[in-house]
């Protein structure tokens, strides 16, 4: 069972708050002594997710927590805008897949980057990216 220690929202619409965001999720990670390779994991993660929101989805919100499961801390954002959606999530988590001019490495590359990865969406409502990093993990 995971349970949620501190829960903290930031609203995405312009770039300085991709940068606000990405330091708070670096000040959540430090505090949980995240180690330096995880914290990368979890930064490089966030900073794809946080860049198709502001992309595909015209900016939104992400939801950062500090998890538990057991003795294990982590990590937990779950990204959320309200664009157009995404019509063919299997394609979407291919490698090389691009509705963009990106190299599509972005959906799959985030899965294996963190330990746990969820995503939602529905044409014409938007889209919910949900990743958990594991502090020991």
């Amino acid at each position: 069972m995971i349970l949620s220690l501190s829960k903290d929202t930031i609203k995405v619409s312009q770039e300085q708050d991709v940068v606000f965001l990405k330091n708070r999720v670096k000040e959540v990670a430090v505090r949980i002594k995240m180690g330096l390779v995880n914290q990368t994991r979890l930064l490089t993660a966030a900073s794809e997710l946080v860049r198709n929101m502001m992309r595909y989805g015209g900016g939104g919100s992400c939801l950062i927590e500090v998890v538990s499961s057991g003795r294990n801390n982590g990590v937990r954002l779950t990204f959320t805008d309200k664009g157009p959606g995404i019509p063919d999530i299997a394609s979407a988590m291919k490698d090389g897949f691009s509705t963009g001019k990106s190299l599509g490495l972005g959906l799959p590359g985030t899965k294996r980057l963190v330990n746990e990865f969820d995503i939602k969406s529905k044409v014409g409502e938007g889209t919910t990216v949900t990743i958990v990093k594991w502090a020991n993990g």
